[in-house]
């Protein structure tokens, strides 16, 4: 039976949603993916991988393929309280949890790697001050336990020429970690004001030397963790997410179209496997031509698979995959409320309204127990 927790949506079947899909060396079975997800839910201390998230994960394993929470690659790079690494051995082992669980479900799973650059605080970060491309802080906030609320995040400083190269191997080496804990593959975090997004784009990035200024200096560091990524793990096995008109994190541009077309050309000639775009709203002006743009570049030369993500519902999602517009789309909270969503999908079915208010809430409530299908209909 219903439920006060569903809403309906009309019913019928997306065709285009439920065909096959090649990633690079990604294979997937439906273009219905799960969005990388914050859920703050780590088990502590140690920011490690554990039970609960394997149970979570895998309950979503029949999407076409799952893009877990942003995970960070460094500890200074750590960005909230209670969020994942990829970074000690006990993460490692954690993580590997996750991949089985979700492999013996017969899903496909990727790691987000990110770096939070200026956003973050020294309370996370084991007393060191946040970097960035320049010395500009953020108009942000984080947390370092959701219990006492959100603070401002601090000033950072500026990134040294000597310690580019060091992040650009702090990313790859992540990436080799990710394969080695079972992950089918990653995608690098371009969006949301992190750190890859700090250096692409004119609001964040007034550095002087060969990483800031120009578009081309703009897009070095970027395209060098990029090269570096599909050099250590194979290219097809390597995805990219941007936003390109988000404001958040205090992010602009002052040509989003020509930064992240020229961006996502150089992705493309890389052949990673995929482009994961982050629109904000369905069809919002400025983001739409942009990512429409990034789209037609990146596979004209040469990349593989290009993804929406914002908020679709199934119909618009199977409308714009119809349309050629987008290989596969991403879904986000309609994935925290139905675990089984794409099955969901498939037929027709209702869907469970998401609670807002457990997206952080650090425990099983609102994570693990939404009801899926059979049991939502006992």
């Amino acid at each position: 039976m219903n439920t006060d927790s569903q809403t309906d949506t009309q019913r019928g079947s997306a065709p285009h949603l439920f065909e096959p899909l090649h990633a690079g060396d990604l294979h997937l079975r439906n273009r219905v993916l799960m969005a990388p997800l914050t859920r703050s839910r780590a088990e502590q201390p140690g920011d490690i991988p554990w039970d609960l998230n394997a149970a979570y994960y895998a309950q979503r394993a029949g999407a076409g393929m799952i893009i877990t929470e942003a995970t960070y690659i460094s500890l200074l790079g750590k960005a909230y309280g209670y969020i994942p690494g990829i970074v000690t051995d006990q993460q490692i082992a954690g993580w590997r949890l996750v991949t089985d669980a979700v492999h013996e479900r017969g899903g496909v799973i990727v790691l987000q790697l990110f770096h939070g650059g200026r956003i973050g605080h020294s309370a996370l970060s084991g007393g060191r001050q946040p970097i960035a491309p320049s010395a500009i802080r953020a108009e942000s906030k984080t947390y370092v336990n959701i219990a006492d609320g959100q603070i401002d995040v601090e000033p950072p400083r500026a990134i040294e020429p000597g310690e580019i190269q060091g992040l650009v191997e702090a990313y790859a080496h992540a990436a080799e970690l990710a394969i080695a804990a079972g992950f089918d593959g990653v995608e690098l975090h371009g969006a949301n004001g992190y750190l890859l997004d700090q250096f692409t784009r004119s609001s964040a990035n007034q550095r002087t030397d060969d990483y800031g200024g120009s578009l081309e200096n703009r897009l070095r560091f970027p395209l060098e963790v990029a090269r570096a990524t599909a050099e250590r793990i194979g290219a097809g096995r390597v995805g990219y997410r941007i936003s390109p008109a988000n404001e958040f994190n205090s992010m602009s541009d002052e040509d989003p179209v020509a930064t992240f077309t020229t961006l996502a050309e150089g992705l493309g000639t890389l052949g990673l496997a995929y482009l994961h775009a982050a629109e904000m709203g369905e069809d919002s002006g400025l983001a739409a031509r942009a990512t429409s743009a990034a789209f037609g570049a990146f596979q004209k030369t040469g990349g593989g698979a290009t993804i929406s993500n914002s908020d679709y519902t199934p119909e618009s999602a199977e409308a714009r995959v119809a349309e050629g517009r987008a290989d596969a789309v991403a879904f986000g909270k309609l994935y925290i409320a139905n675990p089984d969503l794409a099955e969901r999908i498939d037929i027709g079915a209702d869907l469970n309204e998401p609670n807002p208010d457990t997206f952080y809430s650090g425990t099983a409530e609102g994570y693990t127990d939404y009801p899926a299908l059979a049991a939502s209909e006992a």
